[in-house]
C-alpha cells in the first residue's frame, strides 16, 4: 500500500490523482491532502477518504468552518504534511512558481515525488535533479522523481530499458492549442474565454492559457532537459493535433518509440503512482480502429514567441528560466483580467527577460528573489502598458 500526499487536490490534476486513488483504493491510500483555497472541496474529499491531515494554503481562510478538524492553514502547513510519518509519496500538483519549494523539500525528505508542477524543474531543476539523483543512488534504481506531465511520462516510458547514450532526439508532442494556424493579425483581439476552449485537454486556467500561447510546450523542453539530461539540440517540439501521441524517442539507429494513449491524465497521473508496475486502465483504452489519421507539423514560433522565448531561457540557463517564467504568471494572469492583450504576454515575458542579469542558480532563496524582481518588473511592464 503507497500512502500518498496529493497537494494541490482541488485542482485539475490533484481531482484526478483523487479519482485515481478511488479506482485502485487497494493499492493506493491518501494520507495527506492540500489545497489552496477550495475549502468546500477539500472536506469532501477527506471525509470520502477519512483524511486527517489537512492543509489549506491560503493563512485568511483560518478559522473556517467548513474546514476539516484538526486542518493547519498557510504555506507551512502544507509544507509539514511533506514529513508525516505516514506519507511515502507527494503529489505535487501545485500550480506556479510556489510548487519548487515543496518539490525541494519533498526530496530532502526521502520521499517519492510525483510531480506536476512544472515550475519545480523549469525554474529549479539545477537544484532539484542533483537531489533526486541521490535518492536514486541511495535506492539502486531510478524513481525518486517521477514525471505527472503526459509528454514527460511518454518519454520516461519510451526510455525504460534504453542506453541514454543512443537517443538521437526527443520528439516533445504539443497539440497547437486553439490557435493553431492563425497569424498574429488574428490573435489580436483573441479574448479568454477564446483561449480558455482548449481542444483536446481539460486542464486549469493558466496552464490551457500556455498551451494556447506553446509557453507549456517551452516549459516542456526545459523540463525534459532536466529530467533526461539531454541538451536543447536534441529536444525538438512537433505539432500533433489529435493528442494520441503524447510524445516520442528517436534512437541513433533511426528506430522511433511512440507513446499514444487516451487524452486523459489519469493514465500517467497512474503510472506515476504504480511504477514500477502497470495496473488496469484508468480510462477506456485508445480503439485504434477508429482513431482516424495522425497529423504532424513543425510549430510556427514566429507567430507563437513564448515557445522561442522559453527554448532561448532553458540554453541561456542560470536564473533566466526563473525570470521568464515569474513574468509569464504575471502576464498570464493579467491577461485573464483583461489587463494585458493576448500577444502581450510574450512581449512582457520578452522585456523582463530582456531586462535581467543571468546569475548562476545557488539556492532556493536566490531564486525567490530572482521570482519576486520578475514578478514586480512584469506588473510593472502590464501597468505600463494597459
Amino acid at each position: 500500500m503507497k500512502r500518498i500526499a496529493i497537494l494541490g487536490s482541488s485542482g485539475s490534476i490533484g481531482t484526478q490523482t483523487v479519482d485515481v486513488c478511488r479506482q485502485h483504493s487497494d493499492k493506493l491510500q491518501i494520507a495527506a491532502l492540500a489545497v489552496g483555497g477550495r475549502v468546500g472541496v477539500l472536506a469532501a474529499q477527506a471525509q470520502e477518504f477519512g483524511v486527517k491531515k489537512c492543509a489549506i494554503g491560503n493563512e485568511s481562510l483560518r478559522g473556517s468552518a467548513d474546514a476539516p478538524e484538526g486542518c493547519g492553514f498557510g504555506f507551512q502547513a502544507v509544507l509539514d504534511l511533506i514529513y508525516a510519518d505516514d506519507v511515502d509519496v507527494v503529489v505535487n500538483s501545485l500550480v506556479g512558481a510556489a510548487g519548487l519549494r515543496v518539490s525541494y523539500e519533498t526530496l530532502k525528505a526521502g520521499k517519492v515525488l510525483a510531480l506536476a508542477n512544472k515550475e519545480s524543474l523549469v525554474v529549479g531543476g539545477d537544484l532539484i535533479m542533483p537531489l533526486a539523483a541521490q535518492l536514486d543512488a541511495a535506492a539502486g534504481h531510478a524513481g525518486a522523481l517521477m514525471p505527472i506531465d503526459s509528454e514527460h511520462g511518454a518519454i520516461y516510458q519510451c526510455l525504460l530499458g534504453e542506453n541514454p547514450k543512443e537517443v538521437a532526439k526527443l520528439w516533445v508532442t504539443a497539440s497547437g492549442g486553439p490557435f493553431r494556424g492563425k497569424t498574429r493579425a488574428d490573435l489580436q483581439t483573441v479574448t479568454p474565454a477564446q483561449a480558455l476552449a482548449h481542444p483536446t485537454w481539460n486542464m486549469g486556467a493558466k496552464i490551457t492559457i500556455d498551451s494556447s500561447t506553446l509557453m507549456n510546450k517551452g516549459l516542456e523542453v526545459i523540463e525534459a532537459h532536466h529530467l533526461f539530461n539531454m541538451p536543447y539540440d536534441k529536444i525538438e517540439v512537433v505539432v500533433q493535433p489529435q493528442s494520441a501521441i503524447h510524445s516520442m524517442v528517436e534512437f541513433t539507429d533511426g528506430s522511433v518509440k511512440a507513446h499514444l494513449g487516451t487524452t486523459d491524465m489519469r493514465i500517467p497521473i497512474q503510472f506515476a503512482l504504480s511504477f514500477p508496475d502497470r495496473w488496469e486502465a484508468p480510462v477506456q483504452p485508445l480503439d485504434f480502429r477508429t482513431l482516424g489519421s495522425l497529423e504532424f507539423a513543425a510549430p510556427d514560433t514566429d507567430t507563437f514567441r513564448c515557445l522561442a522565448l522559453a527554448r532561448h531561457a532553458g540554453t541561456t540557463g542560470g536564473t533566466l528560466p526563473c525570470a521568464m517564467n515569474a513574468a509569464n504568471e504575471i502576464a498570464v494572469a493579467a491577461f485573464l483580467a483583461e489587463k494585458c492583450s493576448y500577444l502581450g504576454i510574450a512581449e512582457c515575458v520578452e522585456a523582463v527577460m530582456e531586462a535581467h542579469e543571468v546569475q548562476t542558480v545557488e539556492s532556493l532563496e536566490q531564486l525567490e528573489e530572482v521570482d519576486a524582481w520578475a514578478r514586480a518588473q512584469a506588473d510593472a511592464w502590464v501597468s505600463a502598458h494597459n
